[in-house]
């Protein structure tokens, strides 16, 4: 998609409101936390963490200490000030770089690795699932967050809004790319309608007032040029055809 200003910085304005950056309900974020049963003393990595929510909530429930990647110099600040205001920076590192640049100081050693919603990082959904194959311990978890289609996607809304038919297959196929890599499909969260709504419209919203209180911005035509495409596209066609999911694997 092009964006016609700094992408960052759209996506800094767009999710100016959402706790998670992406079509995931905190409820559910929650549920599967849960189910996590991390051990006392274990170590986990979030690559592209957004605003370190998930990392917060882990930390919060387990006796883990975990490490956070995040690209987007807007974002990490967001990061930063959560993890800060919850008082875990003793037990969350933030770090401002490309994820796919990150060496972990022991291959094998992770309780839990994930990359919600950010598998360009490693190229696709399979590069992601194998790179944090490598990174976690046997017996430890891997979480990735990923597109489907729900339907067929119409051209029009695949050149609307930039995408490549190839951009994500089923819900079936996302689990089945883990389980030909040798990993133990345990769970998976998947968004409804309700969970998309919020999502995107929090971002509609967000561009409108931005674009108000900022008239001089000289962005803000881009931003909103932008953001009702998407909404319009999202309206006639993305509701229907385009699905989210939470998918947790075990490594053997």
């Amino acid at each position: 998609m092009e964006f016609g200003m700094d992408m960052w910085k759209y996506h800094d304005i767009t999710h100016k409101d959402h706790t998670i950056m992406n079509p995931m309900s905190l409820s559910k974020m929650k549920e599967l936390i849960e189910l996590l049963r991390l051990p006392d003393g274990g170590r986990i990595l979030d690559v592209a963490c957004g605003k370190a929510e998930f990392l917060c909530l882990a930390v919060e429930r387990y006796g883990v200490v975990a490490t956070g990647i995040e690209l987007s110099p807007y974002t990490i600040e967001a990061a930063r000030k959560n993890v800060e205001n919850r008082e875990l920076g003793n037990r969350i590192k933030l770090l401002h770089m490309d994820g796919g640049k990150y060496n972990l100081d022991r291959t094998g050693s992770l309780d839990l690795a994930s990359c919600i919603g950010a598998s360009w990082v490693y190229q696709n959904h399979a590069g992601t699932l194998k790179a944090l194959k490598e990174m976690v311990r046997p017996g430890g978890l891997i979480l990735v967050g990923e597109p489907f289609w729900r339907n067929e996607p119409d051209p029009e809304y695949l050149k609307l809004m930039g995408y490549n038919r190839e951009l994500c297959e089923s819900h079936a196929y996302n689990v089945k790319v883990g389980e030909d890599m040798g990993l133990s499909f345990f769970y998976s969260l998947v968004s409804n309608q309700d969970d998309w709504d919020r999502y995107e419209g929090l971002q509609w919203q967000a561009a409108q007032r931005y674009s108000a209180a900022h008239p001089n911005d000289p962005d803000v035509q881009a931003l909103l040029k932008v953001s009702r495409n998407c909404r319009d596209s999202y309206l006639r066609w993305g509701r229907d055809c385009l699905g989210w999911a939470l998918y947790l694997f075990g490594k053997s």
